[in-house]
């Protein structure tokens, strides 16, 4: 092996890791953190030319949004279309596909131009959703179907569940504020018990605490919602035996 492509298959296998999913072919998989600007300066240096990942990100968006909907369509079968569609406009949006592109650090990972690595472009949005589309459709193209709607359910979805959990937990630190208040009790204080996971995906534990009897633990992908998550299950328990 070229040991220039010790550092491009390192990539991959980090990519790997972070989906969930191992490629058959690896090209397809370096064809798809591939940056059409690669090809140009190849070209223009005679070197061999590499496929770039325009064609998969065609592709890509269309894997996308029909393994999307059909989770949504098997997750809520209590929601009307109109709900269904706001639900897939937000998580195939380009705002929430950046935001698993960084979830999974894709952007060291994009191989590009000098040109465009120098204009910062492994930060671009643009390239970090196009990317992520294409290394959709590799994985659907490489194991099918089911190991597509995987990486979705893995992956995407993570990242969607993390922010509504904690657009529903994000009012239970100030309801049990209030309640340890109204009760005569000491303000509520939040331990980090435990951290999980690699670093790229951890998991964490908070426990909220007032004195020494009320206890209760929350997971969630970030401190907050994990804090908050604790919050909700101590504010329930203290509400239940009031």
């Amino acid at each position: 092996m070229d040991r220039r492509e010790e550092p491009v298959l390192d990539c991959v296998a980090q990519i790997e890791n972070r989906i969930g999913y191992e490629f058959n072919d690896k090209a397809l998989a370096l064809r798809a953190l591939s940056h059409r600007s690669l090809n140009s300066e190849r070209r223009q240096g005679r070197e061999e030319m590499a496929e770039h990942n325009e064609q998969l990100e065609f592709l890509g968006d269309s894997v996308l949004g029909l393994l999307v909907s059909e989770h949504l369509f098997r997750s809520h079968p209590e929601l009307p279309e109109g709900q269904l569609s706001i639900h897939k406009a937000r998580i195939v949006s380009a705002a929430h596909l950046v935001e698993v592109a960084r979830s999974i650090n894709l952007g060291p990972c994009l191989q590009l131009g000098r040109g465009e690595e120098l204009s910062g472009g492994r930060e671009k949005r643009a390239l970090l959703a196009d990317t992520l589309e294409a290394i959709l459709a590799a994985v659907y193209l490489d194991g099918g179907l089911e190991a597509a709607r995987g990486v979705i359910d893995r992956v995407f979805m993570t990242v969607e569940t993390a922010r509504d959990e904690a657009a529903e937990l994000r009012n239970f630190k100030a309801s049990l504020q209030e309640l340890a208040q109204s009760k005569g009790m000491a303000q509520p204080i939040y331990v980090t018990v435990k951290t999980d996971g690699p670093e790229h995906s951890k998991v964490f534990t908070i426990e909220a605490q007032i004195g020494a009897e009320w206890r209760e633990q929350g997971h969630g992908v970030t401190k907050k919602a994990a804090g908050q998550m604790a919050a909700r299950n101590l504010f329930r328990r203290m509400a239940e035996l009031a």
